[in-house]
């Protein structure tokens, strides 16, 4: 691995190539924070992809898309005297040290539940009013779920048992099966919510991501059904031209692969 030197020699030309593009070329110098913002949110999800297929040198690739994305932030933030790259690194450096009073201070833990406690009560000491106040608005309903859930577990509102929050999944599916008999369209759709909102708790119980393992499911049936829609072409049928029956064996064919 490269030295601390050559790391910091690297970065450096990073920061002088972000230089000369924003002086020199035309589509860089044209880029503000609103026009790099769903670029920004496209090569995580990128670097999200990467990192579920385990393709590490992929990986290595969309850091560096991501990097040179907070190097492009912060150059237009100098450029407006608001802030540089310098202060974009302390300020999560202090950060860290401020949060983690138990390496950097005399605050003992004895576990990593009682670091995330400490986390979250030390945000609201700085002042936040919320413990979700950082749960961004624009993340995904799912992630956004797992996010609240995480945080207010962080501050002791939390079940004490895996079997008490599969309990209220099972509670939460009753009532939507209610509902569903009941033919009551909007009571349908909220009591769905509350079933994806407890199995998305009982996710974390099990120590399951429940984005990751979504995703994983998605691509599964994915390569799955190309595999059936390839089997379908070497027949020469369409996909609607074919029994049930017939799909399944190729669906089970696909599984077996």
């Amino acid at each position: 691995m490269n030295s601390r030197k050559k790391q910091l020699a690297a970065y450096d030309r990073l920061l002088t190539i972000m230089d000369e593009l924003r002086e020199q070329c035309p589509w860089d110098r044209k880029q503000t924070m609103e026009t790099l913002r769903h670029l920004t949110i496209e090569e995580t999800y990128e670097l999200g992809d990467a990192i579920l297929e385990n393709d590490l040198d992929e990986v290595k690739k969309e850091l560096g898309d991501l990097l040179l994305h907070i190097v492009f932030y912060a150059k237009i933030g100098s450029e407006t005297n608001d802030f540089d790259m310098a202060d974009v690194a302390n300020e999560i450096c202090d950060k860290l040290i401020s949060r983690h009073p138990h390496i950097y201070g005399d605050v003992e833990v004895a576990d990593e539940e009682e670091v995330k406690q400490n986390w979250e009560n030390l945000k609201l000491k700085e002042g936040k009013k919320s413990v979700l106040e950082g749960v961004p608005r624009s993340l995904p309903a799912l992630v956004k779920a797992n996010r609240i859930q995480d945080k207010v577990a962080g501050v002791g509102f939390d079940w004490e048992e895996p079997q008490q929050v599969f309990e209220k999944l099972q509670e939460e599916l009753a009532e939507l099966q209610h509902e569903v008999s009941e033919n009551n369209q909007e009571k349908i759709e909220q009591e769905f919510g509350d079933v994806l909102f407890s199995m998305i708790n009982y996710a974390r119980f099990l120590k399951v991501d429940p984005e990751n393992a979504l995703e994983r499911t998605n691509k599964k049936f994915i390569k799955r059904f190309q595999y059936l829609e390839g089997k379908a072409k070497e027949q020469g049928k369409a996909m609607k031209d074919m029994t049930l029956a017939e799909m399944d064996v190729y669906w089970n064919e696909a599984k077996k692969l």
